[in-house]
């Protein structure tokens, strides 16, 4: 057979059923031989887009999504979503062409070293120099991607490599098993969570995982601590569960920092430092600190951690249930804590959700319109959250029934992200309802992807916060130059035209009370639809001066 049709089978044998991509000249055999396999390839609009849509696919599935594009630009155009995916935990197998060996070595038509390129914002990445090797990079660029922590990589296959002829199986795949705890940590963890007065649970990205938000809740119940989770730890435990605190994230004073404040033991789980630096809930020296994840924990002068738990997250928990049962169950000491002490904090959390609800003026606040998503939502619906204003609100104000319904470009936080992320979540879950929303300026980064939902009828549902400039880089510069800002405003189109002009519904809003009804028929249509919707962003600064005002009692 050709390389590339062994290329193809190994990647149908790693259980690969999408691809997203745009293809060139240099991938043209890859692509021929894919025509026939079980394998759609979904033709994007731009590999940007496809990157995200592919980062996204393997957050929900925890197989590698993968994506495609040709050497050159269209190496440099995968870059951005790449790096998403490597930063943000989600498995990501990247395919690139490139130009034939026998001119690699000069200067020659788009040729540039890719793999370099690739290599600081990845796992691993490498290019095919002989046919022979195919099934041995395939298989390891698939097993480091999907091995915890999950990540990107990058196959470069180069077209005159493509074309050789090959007699290859490919390889078989087994399954890796990651190591438990170690009993003396988990002696020790336990130890600490004895002596501690005012314990609380981080819970972060590597929570979201089946098996550890299961045993997350587990201790949680068994313990009586709350848990309060980041942007892209949401859902780990339900938000309906007393032991859920919600959100940290927001770097102004909030309620959740009371309780971070005033905790002499920190039990972070799944946390990686880059969701929420450690220096913005670790103000006060002095906290215990248990790190409970698949890697050690980073060297940071505001996470000095005490005991450093490395293994399977779920696992980890696990044991640290059972040491519980040991220890205490018999003696009907279960729970250590009373979480009927955290409700007032939480209770005071719950109403300042709920204290926008009914508010009907025009343009519409942040906090009424996603009060509304969340009601036209189900449990196990998916939202998906741009970077921009509107992420901060989403992430304050937006709580999850079960993990991995919200998601969030957090550790790279690259604008454009949310609208072909929407594609990759349809994809990856077809029967669950998916909404993007995005800001009007992140929206037109990866605009042209509408036309690939249209094509390919996705009924995804695309939210733009309208407010004529870069809502949160206002923010942020008014918080730090005393209300002042740099020219930050820019024009829009006409929304409900242009979703014509690709064949697909589109509202713009007029006034709020229209937004429960306009949810409810864009989400019922059969195919993707635009909901654009102005935003009175003046609640920004309101906000700051709100929380940086907060008088609370724990």
């Amino acid at each position: 057979m050709k390389a590339s049709d062994l290329f193809v089978r190994c990647l149908e044998a790693e259980g690969v059923t999408h691809i997203f991509g745009v293809p060139g000249e240099e991938n043209a055999d890859v692509m021929l031989s894919l025509i026939g396999s079980s394998i759609d390839f979904v033709l994007c609009r731009h590999e940007q887009a496809a990157a995200f849509a592919a980062d996204v696919y393997g957050r929900l599935t925890g197989k590698s999504g993968v994506c495609l594009g040709t050497l050159g630009p269209g190496a440099t155009n995968l870059v951005t979503g790449v790096a998403d995916a490597n930063m943000d935990r989600a498995p990501c197998v990247c395919i690139i062409g490139q130009a034939s060996t026998t001119r690699l070595h000069k200067e020659s038509h788009q040729n540039m070293d890719s793999i370099a390129m690739f290599k600081p914002i990845t796992k691993w990445a490498h290019s095919i120099y002989d046919e022979r090797n195919i099934p041995e990079v395939i298989r390891k660029a698939f097993k480091l991607a999907e091995a915890e922590k999950p990540g990107a990589t990058v196959i470069e296959l180069p077209e005159d490599i493509a074309k050789n002829d090959v007699e290859l199986p490919p390889m078989r795949i087994t399954k890796t098993r990651r190591p438990a705890a170690d009993h003396k940590a988990i002696s020790q963890a336990v130890d600490l969570i004895d002596a501690a007065k005012n314990p609380l649970i981080i819970a972060g990205n590597g929570a979201v995982r089946k098996r550890a938000a299961q045993q997350l809740k587990r201790l949680a119940h068994k313990s009586g601590i709350g848990v309060v989770n980041t942007f892209m730890g949401k859902g780990a435990v339900p938000r309906t569960d007393p032991h859920c605190l919600f959100t940290m994230g927001l770097q102004g004073r909030d309620y959740i920092n009371l309780a971070t404040d005033e905790a002499d033991l920190i039990i972070s789980v799944g946390y990686d430092l880059v969701e929420f630096a450690p220096s913005f809930w670790n103000v006060h020296s002095g906290k215990k600190i248990i790190h409970i994840d698949f890697w050690p924990a980073e060297i940071d002068s505001d996470y000095p951690v005490d005991i450093d738990i490395v293994s399977d997250v779920a696992d980890a928990l696990w044991q640290i249930n059972e040491e519980l049962n040991v220890r205490h169950d018999a003696a009907g000491n279960l729970p250590l804590f009373d979480i009927g002490g955290r409700q007032k904090l939480r209770q005071a959390i719950l109403d300042d959700f709920a204290m926008e609800k009914d508010d009907q003026s025009f343009p519409m606040k942040p906090q009424k319109v996603l009060w509304d998503v969340r009601e036209a939502l189900g449990p196990d619906d998916i939202l998906l959250s741009d970077v921009g204003a509107h992420k901060m609100w989403i992430s304050r104000y937006y709580q999850c029934d079960t993990p991995n319904t919200c998601l969030i470009s957090n550790g790279f936080c690259s604008m454009g992200f949310a609208l072909p992320g929407g594609m990759g979540a349809k994809i990856a879950e077809p029967d669950r309802k998916v909404v993007a929303i995005c800001g009007d300026a992140g929206f037109l980064m990866n605009v042209q992807d509408l036309e690939t939902m249209v094509r390919r009828k996705l009924p995804v549902v695309v939210i733009v916060w309208v407010d004529g400039e870069y809502g949160l880089i206002k923010w942020k510069q008014q918080n730090h130059f005393d209300g002042r800002h740099s020219e930050l405003s820019f024009g829009n189109p006409d929304f409900e035209l242009l979703a014509k002009s690709f064949g697909m519904w589109g509202k713009l809003l007029t006034e709020a009370s229209q937004l429960p009804s306009a949810l409810d028929e864009a989400l019922a249509l059969d195919g993707p639809a635009l909901l654009a919707i102005p935003i009175d962003y003046a609640e920004n600064m309101k906000l700051t001066e709100r929380l940086g005002n907060l008088q609370f009692s724990i």
